[in-house]
């Protein structure tokens, strides 16, 4: 199950769930900017960012970073008394990292478009 650690709030572990979150959407939108970056290049940053961000704050707040991780787990013992952590903190986390990569690259391209599908081709 997801819960705050020993000592951490509520709101302390929807912040940090915030950053955390708002952290991989950073790293997922950031490494699938372009072609030299899809493929392994992708898979590591984002697995290296989950493995760090589960030893950084696992203890603190569970390093859910997805609602649906902590949701189960309370439908199973049939406590909701943490769930809203766990929707609200990524939900904000989404908004602030999809900004922060906006406000870095600028709105979607074409091209990005298509190096995210993976090709640099216009479709037949």
């Amino acid at each position: 199950m997801t819960t705050p650690g020993k000592g951490i709030g509520d709101w302390q572990a929807v912040a940090i769930e915030i950053v955390l979150t708002a952290g991989l959407i950073h790293t997922i939108l950031g490494t699938a900017s372009n072609a030299r970056n899809m493929g392994t290049n992708n898979a590591l940053a984002v697995g290296a960012y989950i493995m760090l961000a589960g030893f950084w704050a696992g203890p603190a707040s569970g390093a859910s970073m997805n609602p649906f991780r902590s949701v189960a787990p309370d439908i199973l013992r049939w406590d909701f008394t943490t769930t809203w952590i766990y929707f609200a903190g990524p939900l904000i986390g989404v908004l602030f990292g999809v900004a922060f990569e906006w406000l870095l690259k600028g709105p979607p391209t074409e091209a990005g478009n298509l190096a995210a599908q993976g090709t640099d081709k216009e479709p037949e």
